[in-house]
């Protein structure tokens, strides 16, 4: 029998890393050494003391039941706890916290709750798919914010048309950011809170990487902007802080009403995360974080190696601040998805094409830090020999 499916999904196109992966394995079946700097999936195991927590929380039959729709007490007052201690945000955890199976999650499920059929939402471009197929799956109405390089690929504000600004419904940042890798300082929060606050806009900040920051670069929360909280909810995991990709843990948090629609949507769609993971991630917001400090050391050591032999072959890339991520222009006369078949079938080196995240995305390419200095060097020695 033919199904036609739901023009919801017609109207989306493939996902992106999806498609990459296809092509990665395509290329790897005639025998080619791939290395991978495509996917933003840390290379390095998840801490042993995480590991341990787990396993030990496992072994508690407490654990097995259903837990709870909006998170384990205790794992939203960590939550807070963290908050306050790394960025001096004052959340209360009853009701500004929710347990998440994972950022993306909450992040697909948050227009449920607050997007009505037709409605704008303000999106970066490039930006993380999950933003405008979130904003389609719900009925509403993506509009692209271009991130240009003049203006350090945050949106520009005050180009935003005044009758698209007067429909939108929610507006979605997101700091340290992907694909660009670029930052965003509490100058440019306070402008999104007096932007949203003069058009009704909910702020939908996504911080999954405020952790990854090099040299003594560390973000700031969205929250940190005065009156923040009065129009804001933050997206966050514990996925590339602590190595935990698999795990699918995070949280959202800010104003109540917010988090409490998103509340209300999960429970009509899942069940929560098992209480073993949330009971490993106090382990990891609590215990000592000498790791994620071993951690920034790593990939920033990665990110040199691999902008120096950049810049080295003529490429015009920038050392990020943070993310694992580096943006790099690819060559005059040439196309994104080129450039990245290119390196693919020629040198074996997986990379993003920037259109993949967007139409201002076009010109670029995204490397992920995600293998090793001497792989890092590799994928340099073998773009070298394509003559860039």
């Amino acid at each position: 029998m033919e199904f036609e499916r739901a023009e919801r999904l017609r109207l989306l196109p493939p996902y992106l890393f999806k498609e990459i992966d296809r092509l990665r394995e395509e290329v790897r079946a005639k025998g080619v050494d791939i290395i991978d700097l495509g996917v933003g999936d840390p290379d390095q195991p998840t801490p042993p003391h995480i590991i341990q927590s787990l396993c030990q929380a496992a072994g508690d039959p407490a654990t097995h039941r259903y837990p709870a729709y909006s998170g384990m007490n205790r794992f939203r007052a960590s939550v807070a706890g963290w908050y306050q201690r790394r960025f001096g945000v004052e959340l209360e955890a009853a009701s500004e916290v929710i347990t998440l199976i994972g950022s993306k999650e909450g992040i697909a499920h948050f227009p449920l709750a607050f997007i009505n059929p037709g409605d704008k939402v303000l999106v970066p471009s490039p930006a993380y798919p999950v933003y405008r197929a979130s904003t389609v799956l719900a009925g509403g109405v993506p509009v692209e914010m271009p991130l240009r390089r003049e203006n350090g690929f945050l949106p520009d504000l005050g180009a935003i048309d005044l009758d698209t600004a007067r429909q939108a419904k929610a507006m979605v940042i997101n700091y340290p950011n992907n694909p660009t890798a670029a930052v965003a300082d509490l100058g440019f929060y306070a402008e999104v809170v007096a932007f949203a606050r003069e058009y009704g806009l909910i702020v939908v900040s996504d911080a999954a990487y405020s952790e990854m920051g090099f040299e003594d670069y560390r973000a700031p929360s969205f929250l940190q902007a005065p009156g923040a909280k009065e129009v804001g909810i933050e997206f966050h995991s514990l996925s590339k802080t602590y190595n935990m990709t698999g795990w699918r843990l995070g949280m959202a948090v800010g104003n109540a009403t917010l988090v409490g629609g998103l509340s209300q949507v999960k429970s009509q769609i899942d069940s929560g995360a098992f209480d073993a993971v949330q009971l490993a991630g106090i382990t990891a917001l609590e215990a000592d974080q000498s790791c994620v400090e071993e951690l920034r050391l790593m990939y920033q050591q990665r990110r040199d190696v691999l902008v120096a032999g950049l810049q080295k072959l003529g490429l015009e890339v920038e050392p990020p601040k943070a993310t694992f991520y580096v943006w790099c222009a690819v060559p005059p006369g040439v196309s994104s998805a080129e450039f990245t078949m290119k390196l693919l079938s020629q040198a074996g080196v997986v990379s993003t094409p920037g259109n993949g995240f967007g139409a201002a995305g076009e010109g670029y390419v995204r490397f992920a830090l995600t293998v090793d200095k001497e792989r890092m060097a590799e994928a340099v020695e073998r773009l070298a020999k394509l003559g860039l």
